[in-house]
């Protein structure tokens, strides 16, 4: 059973930085695709970031150029770095994997079968 934590989510001004973590309770990367979602209240969750087994990435139109996702596979964790960050990105940010052989690189939820607890991030106008 794989357990993800996130952690480094907080309250940032606007134009600020965060770097959220999801440490992984196994070896995963190597055989799970990973990503971000977040989720505002009363809204859908929404695909932030993703990365395969083979490094490639894909990110959400809203966050490119922005926010860049990573993995240190000795630490099993992994992270996303949130740069010029805007009050539209306030949200609960949740670290994902998938054990499917292949996912959509439009992050469709039930694609995704484990789900962190969540960290919120809030940016200030």
């Amino acid at each position: 059973q794989v357990q993800l934590a996130e952690s480094g989510g907080g309250s940032v001004q606007a134009g600020g930085s965060l770097r959220l973590s999801c440490a992984a309770s196994i070896s995963i990367f190597g055989t799970y695709v990973t990503g971000w979602f977040r989720q505002v209240p009363g809204k859908a969750r929404e695909g932030v970031a993703l990365i395969t087994r083979a490094d490639i990435t894909s990110y959400a139109d809203s966050v490119k150029d922005r926010f860049t996702i990573s993995r240190d596979n000795a630490k099993n964790t992994l992270y996303l770095q949130m740069n010029s960050l805007k009050p539209e990105d306030t949200a609960m940010y949740y670290c994902v994997a998938s054990s499917r052989g292949r996912v959509s690189f439009r992050m469709i939820p039930y694609e995704w079968n484990y789900w962190g607890q969540g960290t919120q991030v809030t940016v200030s106008s």
